[in-house]
């Protein structure tokens, strides 16, 4: 890799495995996983619950729980340190500082017993070393740069006070406060109904084009996806299936996987009354099949896909696929399991 290319890369993920000890066996959560994020990009990792997305963020952050949780393999690499190498005094340095991650539940996320300026402003003090006065100005700054009205006030109320919109702006807030290289962003619409969810994508497009801080979007949503990233990737059982960017992963989704997810989302316009699903279960992350890991649930899957496990292949345009049916396409035109059909339901 060139000097240029480093200095663009903020994070690189190789070969990230982490796994989880329990009475049932051993949990192989994320397995093998690589990817990197460039500077101001926004990057996602979309898959259904169980995938291993929220654990690989968590893995990012180094707050995976120990036990039961451990990162056994790969590298970390965090604008050129490896974060796995650190010990936790240091990785507190860099957590909320150049690394930040917005949670999914605001509610849980904030102490309910504080203020959220006091907690907006707490981050700027232990990582920038400013004073009381100084961090709690920069904290109603910052809460208005996420729109939040009357920010003065706003930053004396406790989290209950607050709407799940506000209290979502006051976590992108206190990610945002010390300008990170990196917002990972788990799930970070989930818990908010539609408007306020298009109001806080629209937010964080808007900040990282302001900031040109890059996001590592995790997802179940792949409407989420389809205006606020440039690049994509799909999880499977533990590992990626697929990686495009959005026009290509949305225009040409090669793996079965994908064109699942994708005929699961529900059009504006058709006259659909039942959504298509994915047949079948994810398998037990304590025994990973051999072979292709969606091969029961797959449309086309023969021999080869139960006899070895695909690698990711090319399959041109920057994309790849974990499909052995890049060397077998002419599979796709017989189809031997149609998508079960159910009222009401879609692919999560």
């Amino acid at each position: 890799m060139s000097d240029a290319q480093t200095e663009a890369m903020v994070l690189d993920v190789k070969g990230l495995r982490t796994v989880f000890f329990t009475n049932s066996g051993l949990f192989k959560a994320v397995d093998d996983v690589s990817f990197s994020v460039r500077r101001g990009e926004t990057l996602a990792i979309v898959g259904e619950s169980g995938c291993g997305k929220s654990v690989t963020a968590l893995s990012v952050m180094r707050l995976v729980p120990d036990p039961p949780g451990r990162i056994v393999g790969g590298s970390i690499m965090l604008e050129g340190t490896d974060i796995l190498s650190l010990d936790e005094s240091e990785m507190r340095a860099i957590r909320g500082n150049r690394i930040s991650m917005i949670f999914q539940e605001p509610m849980s996320a904030l102490n309910p017993v504080f203020t959220v300026g006091d907690q907006v402003a707490e981050v700027a003090r232990i990582h920038a070393g400013i004073g009381r006065k100084k961090s709690w100005e920069r904290a109603v700054e910052t809460l208005a740069l996420t729109g939040i009205p009357a920010p003065e006030e706003r930053a004396k109320q406790y989290p209950h006070q607050l709407s799940g919109g506000m209290r979502q702006r006051v976590l992108i807030a206190m990610a945002l406060i010390m300008k990170p290289a990196l917002i990972i962003a788990d799930e970070p619409t989930t818990a908010l109904d539609v408007t306020i969810q298009a109001q806080i994508l629209d937010l964080l497009v808007h900040l990282q084009k302001e900031f040109g801080t890059s996001i590592l979007m995790i997802t179940h949503d792949l409407g989420v996806i389809a205006e606020t990233t440039s690049r994509v990737i799909v999880m499977y059982a533990g590992e990626i299936v697929e990686e495009a960017s959005v026009t290509e992963l949305f225009a040409r989704p090669h793996h079965p996987y994908t064109e699942g997810l994708m005929h699961s989302m529900p059009h504006i316009g058709h006259d659909q009354e039942r959504l298509n699903v994915i047949p079948g279960t994810v398998p037990a992350p304590t025994n990973w099949p051999h072979g292709c890991r969606f091969r029961e649930r797959c449309p086309y899957s023969w021999e080869l896909p139960e006899r070895e496990h695909p690698p990711l292949y090319d399959v041109g345009a920057g994309h790849i696929s974990r499909c052995h049916l890049a060397r077998e396409p002419e599979r796709r035109n017989h189809p031997h399991q149609p998508l079960v059909v159910q009222e009401g339901v879609g692919a999560a």
